[in-house]
């Protein structure tokens, strides 16, 4: 027996090595897969036929049992590596009754596009998928390994793209052979220099499906009393499918106490119950879940529809309502402000207060003034309200009123009137001060510290506080460089303030310490941070959720005495333990003008420093900076697994990094930043000797995308660009898209085009395209209402009569973010397509995707 297996085995590699010469010979390279990881047996039978044919004449054999359906995923199976032996074969124990199915799993991958074919070779019979789609099937077994014969899968690969291939093979107890299986993969002709990899061990590569969906605690509550702990854990697979549920934990303990709690449960402002609604008779029932006890009450039905916010007494609503403006009838229409084009911009909004014991729904406001809800004062005496005018004459055409309304009285008393950059007001926990954001031009420059630059930056948000008996105004924020995010929290019991900042390209936490007037960092262990959760009544630990450049969702514990953060939970990165991520470090330099300019520098998986790169450059859109991120569809690890190294800079004009950094952005559209890109990529490209200097993409959307034009205009370093959404007539854009006139009374703050023409055209792409050499590819969702298509439309016209390299890609129905995901991943194709032409001498993709045709 031995001597006639060692024979077999001897033929059968001389049988693949004959294979694979022919093969050769014609021109493919091949590749054998060494490995599978393959399942346990699962046993099958052919069911109970009580006649030979069904209704339809069809009968009922092994081909038919082939296509039972099984699930693909090998965890549900328990499954081992298992080695080829010399010729590729994998040889699995054949059933010696009815039928069994094995699952066997390998994955493939190629470094650049390319159209390959992955032949299987069986004994028995088999099906092929292909990332979980059939693609094809072999239903006949062989009685001798000479009647063997390939099964081939045509393979559209695109380049560091990850494709699982499992093979459900099915061994038969009336088969001759044992059940033997090999895969060989074939490049195709004139793909010899392409590098391709086939093992089940493949560690993936990070994906733009990577970055839209997995595993992530997506929100934290700790109760009141710091005692109960709920979270939201997320489970998205893909546009149609995910699961939510919410888990209630012992704070101190971490034992689980109760799972699925209601989707959207939060806690009540004192009581330490959680409470949700559900569908009533009418509308609404208010139902409060007691976590001591685990009861349930419907505490009130029918209550109204609509977001609402708990008094601190926990006796009534306060919510926010509209009253609808018709619409002029006919096909005429007249416009009465600038606004009027957008969508709702004639409602007005008015508060609206619930009372539980009664159900009595009474109005708060009325008139012409939208007014809002700010906050509730501690003894649920008293609400802060803000309301608004347009005043379309001045910079930035609205004022604000912010005022008190006594709940009992019914008295408004003013507190601040027709402050144009006022953003909000929030209680102190005595009730005797408010806090205030603004931006630094608000209260006559208060807060204002921009060096020599005559007016701020209105997006780099400042904090101040008001004593409500004095009106006395104290600008906390002037010398602190990060940007008010969100307040989080003015703490009840130790009386400090938690903000979340946009700090440099992170989000972090600070608390002012309001006894000391000072600030303080919370050092924690993600470097955006996406959720925090800190007890009004015990502010000794807090909860939160952050993020990276390779993380997302993950939730910790915070200690404040130990000043120590503990892990809860990284659903992610179990996810991301399979995949290879770049490094990621950061990267500053010192501009010509003295100013530190920060960025990260991310490397491509399996960093060969001997190798050269192309280089892709990434900076901000709008006027806020770049956060580290790995979840958004620029994010650095997408262009790194492609093999770019990938350097985000923080040009000068972001916020995050003080009121004088920031203030660059005005009346400058693009002067400053340019300058830096251009400096910054020129010396990154020097401290880099495995950059590719001649191999350099850019890339930018909104703002970024005017950016990535006009850099066109001012230099010739970048071998291809690519702007989405970009602006390419400051003009134009100004006066057509629906927020272009206010985004430039902070961009071009006190200029227009009647008194500074200049700065409209000057700095556009359009008045500037015929310097632009570099090859330009425009991307645009068609319903685009920030920056209008016609931007990306008139420069493509300019480029093409200029006899310029340029590309123009419009994404239907899509706004100014591409939100459908199966549109974003094509959108996401297009880019990387255009950056292999360009940047790695590879165009089959970009050709695949669009085919040469002529006008």
């Amino acid at each position: 027996y031995t001597i006639v297996k060692t024979l077999r085995i001897l033929f059968v590699a001389l049988m693949a090595v004959a294979c694979i010469a022919v093969s050769n010979a014609a021109g493919y390279a091949q590749l054998k897969s060494e490995a599978f990881y393959v399942t346990s047996p699962v046993s099958v039978r052919m069911p109970v036929q009580g006649d030979s044919i069904n209704f339809k004449g069809g009968k009922y054999g092994v081909a038919e049992l082939l296509k039972t359906p099984v699930s693909l995923e090998l965890d549900e199976w328990g499954y081992t590596k298992v080695q080829a032996d010399t010729s590729g074969y994998v040889t699995v124990a054949k059933a010696e009754k009815d039928n069994l199915f094995y699952l066997f799993s390998t994955n493939v991958r190629a470094d650049r596009f390319m159209n390959a074919t992955l032949k299987v070779f069986s004994s028995a019979r088999f099906e092929v998928f292909v990332d979980g789609q059939s693609k094809s099937s072999n239903t006949k077994s062989a009685d001798t390994i000479t009647k063997i014969s390939p099964v081939s899968v045509s393979l559209r690969m695109e380049p560091q793209k990850d494709y699982n291939v499992v093979i459900k093979l099915m061994s038969s107890a009336d088969d001759k052979m044992e059940p033997m299986l090999k895969c060989v993969f074939e490049k195709g002709k004139k793909n010899d220099d392409i590098q391709a990899w086939i093992s089940p061990d493949l560690k993936k590569r990070f994906s733009i499906h990577n970055s839209a969906f997995g595993s992530k605690i997506t929100t934290l509550q700790l109760s009141p009393d710091g005692k109960y702990l709920l979270y939201s854990h997320l489970n998205s697979y893909s546009l149609v499918k995910e699961t939510s549920y919410q888990v209630l934990k012992d704070a101190r303990t971490m034992e689980t106490l109760y799972n699925n709690v209601p989707s959207y449960s939060e806690w009540m402002p004192k009581s330490n119950c959680l409470y949700y609604t559900v569908p009533g008779k009418k509308s609404k029932d208010l139902v409060v879940f007691n976590p001591q006890n685990g009861e349930r009450k419907v505490v009130k039905t029918d209550i109204p529809e609509g977001n609402f916010r708990w008094s601190p007494n926990e006796e009534f609503l306060v919510y926010n309502m509209s009253d609808i403006n018709a619409k002029d009838s006919g096909p005429l229409r007249r416009y009465l402000m600038p606004d009027d084009r957008v969508p709702g911009s004639r409602n007005r909004g008015y508060i609206m207060k619930y009372d539980l014991r009664t159900g009595l729904a009474e109005r708060l406001t009325f008139g012409s003034r939208g007014v809002n809800a700010c906050d509730i004062s501690p003894d649920s005496k008293k609400l802060l309200c803000v309301s608004t005018t347009p005043a379309i004459t001045e910079r930035p055409f609205i004022k604000y009123t912010l005022f008190e309304l006594d709940l009992e009285t019914m008295q408004a008393d003013t507190v601040i009137k027709d402050e144009p950059f006022l953003k909000g007001g929030y209680y102190s926990p005595d009730g005797k001060q408010i806090l205030l954001l603004g931006s630094p031009e608000a209260f006559g420059g208060l807060g204002k510290n921009c060096g020599n630059h005559p007016i701020a930056n209105d997006y780099d948000v400042q904090a101040f506080i008001m004593n409500l008996s004095t009106r006395e105004i104290e600008p906390i924020t002037r010398e602190f460089n990060p940007s008010i995010d969100k307040v989080l929290q003015w703490n009840r019991t130790d009386g400090n303030i938690y903000f979340l900042t946009v700090d440099k390209d992170c989000k972090n936490i600070y608390r002012y310490v309001t006894k000391v007037g000072k600030f303080e960092k919370l050092e924690l262990c993600e470097d955006v941070i996406t959720s925090f959760s800190l007890p009004q009544d015990a502010p000794t630990k807090f909860a939160y959720i952050g993020a990276g450049c390779q993380s997302a969702g993950v939730a910790y514990m915070y200690d404040m005495k130990k000043r120590y953060s503990t892990l809860l939970a990284n659903p992610m990165g179990e996810i991301l333990s399979g995949y290879e991520m770049g490094d990621v470090e950061e990267w500053n330099f010192t501009a010509s003008d003295g100013t530190v300019i920060n960025g990260l520098r991310c490397l491509p998986p399996n960093f060969d420093p001997q190798k050269k790169y192309p280089l892709i450059v990434y900076y901000y859109g709008g006027t806020t900076p770049s956060t580290r991120t790995m979840t958004s569809p620029y994010a650095p690890q997408l262009f790194a697994s492609r093999d770019y190294v990938v350097y985000v800079i923080q040009p000068s004009g972001t916020i995050g990094f003080g009121q004088e950094f920031s203030a660059r952005h005005v009346n400058a559209w693009g002067d400053y930043t340019a300058n830096d890109i251009i400096e910054g990529t020129l010396k990154f490209c020097e401290a880099h000797p495995f950059v590719n200097s001649k191999k350099i993409g850019c890339l930018g959307a909104s703002y970024g995308g005017f950016m990535t034009q006009y850099l066109q205009t001012r230099t010739d370093i970048f071998a291809a660009a690519v702007s989405h959404a970009g602006i390419s007539n400051v003009t134009s854009y100004w006066g057509e898209g629906y927020w272009g006139y206010s985004y430039n009374s902070i961009a071009a703050a006190e200029s227009y085009p009647w008194n500074n023409p200049e700065l409209f055209t000057k700095h556009g792409s359009l008045f500037n395209a015929d310097k632009i050499n570099t090859p330009l590819l425009l991307l645009h969702g068609t319903k685009d209402t920030n920056v209008p298509i016609g931007e990306s439309i008139q420069l493509f016209n300019a480029l093409k009569i200029l006899g310029k390299t340029v590309e123009f890609i419009s994404v239907d129905g899509e706004d100014h973010y591409i939100a459908d995901y199966k549109m974003r991943s094509q959108w996401h194709d297009t880019i990387m397509a255009w950056f292999a032409k360009w940047l790695q001498d590879s165009p089959q993709w970009w050709e695949d995707l669009y085919k040469e045709r002529h006008w």
